[in-house]
């Protein structure tokens, strides 16, 4: 007996040990969901993550995010917040023999104590196709509630069936308050003070990732053992690089120079500016948004193509992530700024927007109006009306316009042609 607990002491004291020297990213992991930070749309009051976990009522899962979202802390908050048992694996050294070991596990412990059990398994998308589908019967049938975690799209790299038989929370890149809570968070860890300066420049050159903000704070730490304070020097050097000033005026300014190079056809300013965005740690949905906008209101129909090539560099960054992400966007600014300009599609809607705001409003010819209810002919709701389906050369006589808006002209082809790119400047 006093073999048993003193081995069961060493355990324990082991245990402590190595949580005392594990990462501050591990250490700082959350114990129940109040204590997760960010994703508030999942974990929030009212949120639906919080409600089944709270129920105790959660079914299988996957966590999709970008890397250091906080996948992995999600389902251990998970764990400390339900009645069930939790069995983490990870899908990088895990076999199809571990799983099933869990399986049977899981369906004893039913079996004798009425317990569920969730198994949380890491990096999903690592598992091949036949590992996936060993997990499925146990999916099914309640032996296990599966929670997966994956910074891949799911939708390509977990299988349809187990993918249909589990809801997928999405989780975004923290927000720059989530990543200063998690600064605070980690400085009272080390039991360190931090200068303004220095803790600002961790949170600007966090990209949303939690892990990275923690290893880094941790690094700057260890070199400012001999103060107990962190300056901006011991930032720099965890960083490996120096403060890039980019305050609230230079994110405006610098926005501003970037379309203000691509709408000047100069790629090479355009790679510049925004290298100095993503280099300062700019959010990266806002430039591909704006290069999105940009697409219609600056080049429009002087080629089309240019939106196609804004909205697949958006969807890139969400698919692909950073920094990856940078060379799609790169190939859309260079595109962007090296295509025709024009702006007609840009006028002709503001024109149009600002006729009606300004009272500039005609009735909707009869012809035109709705005539698929039965009694619409007798009000004389689509007579006259031709589809260029049946008969082309009198369709294109019709007037679609009001009458008394006759004449107007919102959309001018002839200003698309203004201004073309130079793809050799």
């Amino acid at each position: 007996m006093m073999v048993g607990t003193m081995s069961d002491l060493f355990s324990a004291a082991a245990e402590q040990h190595l949580k005392s020297r594990a990462p501050l990213a591990a250490r700082l992991r959350p114990r129940s969901i109040d204590e997760v930070v960010g994703q508030q749309h999942l974990v929030g009051e009212g949120a639906p993550l919080r409600l089944l976990v709270e129920s105790d009522r959660l079914t299988s899962a996957l966590f999709w995010g970008p890397p250091g979202t906080g996948k992995t802390s999600l389902a251990l908050a998970v764990a400390g917040s339900t009645k069930r048992a939790f069995v983490q694996l990870s899908a990088v050294t895990a076999g199809v023999a571990d799983v099933r070991g869990v399986i049977q596990q899981s369906r004893q412990r039913l079996g004798e104590h009425q317990q569920g059990t969730i198994l949380f398994l890491d990096e999903i998308h690592r598992f091949s196709k036949s590992q996936q589908d060993a997990l499925l019967p146990a999916v099914e049938d309640g032996t296990i509630t599966l929670v997966g975690a994956t910074t891949e799209n799911p939708f390509f790299e977990v299988n349809a069936p187990l993918r249909s038989r589990s809801t997928l929370f999405r989780l975004e890149p923290l927000q720059g308050s989530d990543i200063a809570e998690l600064v605070r968070r980690g400085l009272r860890a080390e039991a360190m003070t931090a200068d303004d300066d220095a803790t600002e420049l961790l949170i600007e050159r966090a990209g949303g990732d939690g892990r990275q903000v923690l290893t880094a704070l941790e690094v700057a730490c260890a070199l400012a053992t001999n103060t107990d304070h962190v300056t901006l020097n011991h930032v720099e050097s965890a960083l490996g690089t120096s403060a890039l000033r980019y305050g609230r005026d230079d994110h405006y300014d610098v926005v501003s120079a970037f379309i203000k190079s691509m709408r000047g056809s100069d790629p090479n300013a355009a790679v510049y500016w925004l290298a100095r965005m993503l280099s300062a740690g700019e959010d990266v949905r806002f430039v591909a948004r704006r290069m999105v906008i940009f697409a219609s209101e600056d080049i429009g129909m002087a080629d089309p193509q240019a939106l196609t090539i804004a909205v697949s560099a958006a969807s890139a960054v969400d698919v692909v992530g950073m920094p990856e992400a940078q060379l799609n966007l790169a190939e859309a600014a260079i595109y962007l700024a090296s295509a025709p300009k024009g702006n007609a599609v840009a006028q002709a809607i503001w024109s149009a927007m600002s006729d009606i705001q300004n009272g500039v409003i005609g009735e909707v010819p009869a012809h035109l109006r709705d005539a698929h209810y039965a009694s619409a002919a007798e009000i004389g709701h689509g007579e006259g009306y031709i589809s260029p389906h049946d008969d082309p050369s009198s369709a294109q006589h019709l007037e679609y316009l009001p009458e008394a808006l006759s004449e107007q002209r919102w959309y001018r082809p002839e200003t698309a042609e203004e201004g073309s790119g130079d793809a050799d400047r």
